[in-house]
């Protein structure tokens, strides 16, 4: 009998739930990435505006934190593409992983790519961006709600698929 036979209609269920849920992740970050490399120029404008600072209040006690030079903006821009499309790909495996009931394996590397999102979102735009760059004072340029959005998404499915299944995997049983 097959370890898929065997499962319980909650561990089948929660297979699938975490295949669909990392599978949705993936193709989000997928976008993502796809979008910044295609259209380039949009989302440079945003990165080099938010490390200038040029948008935000001005205060003089925070302004020696801008970069201001297009050559090391870039290359964060670039920095994160390279970053999106990494965590893109480790999620897409993890997808596939979780198709092939691969469980261990899945978790595994669906850790890894949420984490890699958390990271981007979480370190990256909200706190490096959002605080240290005062990224919550610009009203042309503010990214923390959809940075927000993605690292509360990627935590929600990082818990799904770390849940107890309730079938032998959870009971250590062969």
């Amino acid at each position: 009998m097959s370890a898929t036979a065997s499962a319980t209609p909650a561990a089948r269920a929660l297979s699938l739930t975490a295949t669909l849920l990392t599978g949705t992740v993936a193709l989000y970050t997928t976008l993502v990435a796809l979008g910044n490399i295609t259209d380039f120029g949009t989302n440079r404008q945003f990165v080099r505006h938010v490390l200038a600072m040029d948008t935000t209040f001005g205060d003089d006690d925070l302004m020696w934190r801008a970069i201001t030079g297009h050559g090391v903006q870039d290359a964060v821009y670039v920095a994160i593409i390279v970053w999106e499309t990494a965590a893109a790909l480790v999620l897409i495996a993890g997808t596939w992983f979780w198709a092939r009931r691969d469980h261990d394996r899945a978790r595994r590397i669906s850790t890894y790519g949420l984490l890699m999102l958390m990271l981007l979102f979480g370190a990256g735009f909200v706190a490096v961006g959002g605080e240290w760059f005062a990224m919550w004072q610009s009203r042309d340029w503010n990214g923390l709600t959809a940075a927000t959005r993605v690292f509360l998404i990627s935590g929600f499915v990082l818990l799904v698929i770390h849940l107890p299944s309730g079938g032998r995997e959870a009971t250590g049983r062969p």
